[in-house]
């Protein structure tokens, strides 16, 4: 099954020296084990647009679209047995030490 890991933190947070290194491990990790299919940081939120279509109007807002503290700041593709293996891949996950990751699964047909 696929599962969606949305990387979240504390945009501009600035987090503690070697977690770049670390992370490039655990992406190489997953990469090697055949686990992560795809993934990326995204860009700042100031350089999102927010979409919504109210009565056949579409609205544009630019940022994020709730106020809070934490922003997804990137996403990692997986795939896995079940949501027990999920669960631990996202928590050996390097910003799971400083920030949130969310596991969803994708739907299947």
């Amino acid at each position: 099954m696929q599962y969606m890991l949305l990387i979240c933190g504390v945009e501009g947070t600035s987090v503690e020296p070697g977690t770049e290194e670390v992370t490039e491990d655990w992406v190489s990790e997953m990469d090697r084990k055949g686990i992560r299919l795809t993934g990326n940081r995204l860009r700042p939120v100031a350089d999102s647009t927010c979409v919504r279509v109210r009565s056949g109007d579409t609205l544009l807002t630019d940022g994020p679209f709730a106020e809070t503290k934490e922003q997804v700041l990137g996403f990692d593709l997986i795939e896995c047995a079940d949501l027990d293996e999920a669960l631990d891949v996202a928590s050996r996950h390097p910003v799971a030490t400083w920030g949130t990751i969310e596991v969803r699964p994708l739907w299947t047909e």
